[in-house]
Protein backbone atom coordinates (compact mmCIF):
# COMPACT_ATOMS: atom_id res chain seq x y z
CA UNK A 1 0.00 0.00 0.00
CA UNK A 2 2.84 2.57 0.95
CA UNK A 3 4.63 1.64 -1.87
CA UNK A 4 1.77 2.24 -3.96
CA UNK A 5 0.60 5.43 -2.98
CA UNK A 6 4.73 6.28 -3.23
CA UNK A 7 5.11 5.33 -6.66
CA UNK A 8 1.32 6.89 -7.53
CA UNK A 9 2.70 10.91 -6.26
CA UNK A 10 5.37 10.15 -8.63
CA UNK A 11 3.53 9.19 -11.11
CA UNK A 12 1.14 12.64 -10.36
CA UNK A 13 4.11 14.67 -10.25
CA UNK A 14 5.47 13.39 -13.76
CA UNK A 15 2.01 14.28 -15.63
CA UNK A 16 1.74 17.60 -13.81
CA UNK A 17 5.07 18.59 -14.99
CA UNK A 18 4.27 17.30 -18.46
CA UNK A 19 1.29 18.87 -18.77
CA UNK A 20 2.11 21.74 -16.65
CA UNK A 21 -1.65 21.38 -14.53
CA UNK A 22 -2.93 19.83 -11.59
CA UNK A 23 -3.98 15.76 -12.83
CA UNK A 24 -6.60 13.84 -11.07
CA UNK A 25 -7.28 10.20 -11.51
CA UNK A 26 -9.95 10.73 -13.29
CA UNK A 27 -7.29 12.86 -15.05
CA UNK A 28 -5.31 9.95 -15.91
CA UNK A 29 -7.85 7.62 -16.91
CA UNK A 30 -9.13 10.11 -19.89
CA UNK A 31 -5.19 10.27 -20.75
CA UNK A 32 -4.99 6.52 -21.18
CA UNK A 33 -8.68 6.29 -23.18
CA UNK A 34 -7.35 9.03 -25.64
CA UNK A 35 -4.45 6.89 -26.34
CA UNK A 36 -6.21 3.61 -26.34
CA UNK A 37 -9.21 4.94 -28.82
CA UNK A 38 -6.21 7.35 -30.90
CA UNK A 39 -8.80 9.62 -32.67
CA UNK A 40 -6.39 13.51 -31.77
CA UNK A 41 -8.54 15.46 -33.94
CA UNK A 42 -12.25 14.85 -32.31
CA UNK A 43 -14.11 16.57 -30.03
CA UNK A 44 -15.97 14.50 -27.99
CA UNK A 45 -19.64 14.88 -26.40
CA UNK A 46 -19.92 14.67 -22.24
CA UNK A 47 -21.03 11.46 -22.59
CA UNK A 48 -18.51 10.14 -25.16
CA UNK A 49 -15.83 11.84 -22.92
CA UNK A 50 -17.46 9.54 -20.61
CA UNK A 51 -17.17 6.46 -22.49
CA UNK A 52 -13.31 7.23 -22.83
CA UNK A 53 -12.89 6.97 -19.20
CA UNK A 54 -14.67 3.53 -19.20
CA UNK A 55 -12.54 2.49 -22.34
CA UNK A 56 -9.10 3.38 -19.88
CA UNK A 57 -10.83 1.47 -17.24
CA UNK A 58 -11.82 -1.61 -19.23
CA UNK A 59 -7.99 -1.12 -20.49
CA UNK A 60 -6.12 -1.22 -17.25
CA UNK A 61 -8.52 -3.62 -15.38
CA UNK A 62 -8.05 -6.11 -18.42
CA UNK A 63 -4.31 -6.76 -16.94
CA UNK A 64 -5.86 -8.14 -13.69
CA UNK A 65 -8.94 -10.10 -15.36
CA UNK A 66 -11.69 -8.26 -15.14
CA UNK A 67 -12.21 -6.98 -18.54
CA UNK A 68 -11.19 -8.56 -22.05
CA UNK A 69 -11.26 -6.94 -25.38
CA UNK A 70 -13.92 -8.04 -27.35
CA UNK A 71 -12.94 -5.81 -30.76
CA UNK A 72 -13.48 -2.74 -32.26
CA UNK A 73 -16.34 -1.04 -33.82
CA UNK A 74 -16.95 0.56 -37.42
CA UNK A 75 -16.23 3.76 -35.41
CA UNK A 76 -13.20 2.68 -34.29
CA UNK A 77 -14.40 2.71 -30.62
CA UNK A 78 -12.54 -0.12 -28.30
CA UNK A 79 -15.00 -2.38 -26.73
CA UNK A 80 -14.50 -4.67 -23.79
CA UNK A 81 -16.67 -7.34 -22.13
CA UNK A 82 -16.25 -8.11 -18.08
CA UNK A 83 -15.39 -11.39 -16.98
CA UNK A 84 -15.26 -11.05 -13.57
CA UNK A 85 -17.33 -8.49 -11.44
CA UNK A 86 -15.67 -5.52 -10.44
CA UNK A 87 -18.53 -4.72 -7.97
CA UNK A 88 -17.37 -7.66 -5.53
CA UNK A 89 -14.72 -5.00 -4.17
CA UNK A 90 -15.25 -1.89 -2.07
CA UNK A 91 -14.58 1.33 -3.86
CA UNK A 92 -11.13 1.71 -1.87
CA UNK A 93 -9.91 -1.69 -3.39
CA UNK A 94 -11.31 -0.31 -6.85
CA UNK A 95 -9.20 2.48 -6.93
CA UNK A 96 -6.14 1.11 -5.85
CA UNK A 97 -6.26 -1.62 -8.39
CA UNK A 98 -6.81 0.93 -10.90
CA UNK A 99 -4.17 2.77 -9.42
CA UNK A 100 -2.16 0.14 -9.20
CA UNK A 101 -3.07 -0.90 -13.06
CA UNK A 102 -2.32 2.49 -14.76
CA UNK A 103 1.20 2.57 -12.59
CA UNK A 104 1.89 -0.66 -14.81
CA UNK A 105 0.33 0.86 -17.69
CA UNK A 106 2.14 4.08 -17.89
CA UNK A 107 5.75 2.65 -16.55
Amino acid sequence: MKDLEKNWGLLIKRLEKQFDYDITLKGVLYLIGLQELNMPEKIFSKEEKVDVLHIATCKILSSFGYYKFSGVDEDGWPHYEEVKALKNLSEIDQEKLIKEGIIKYIS
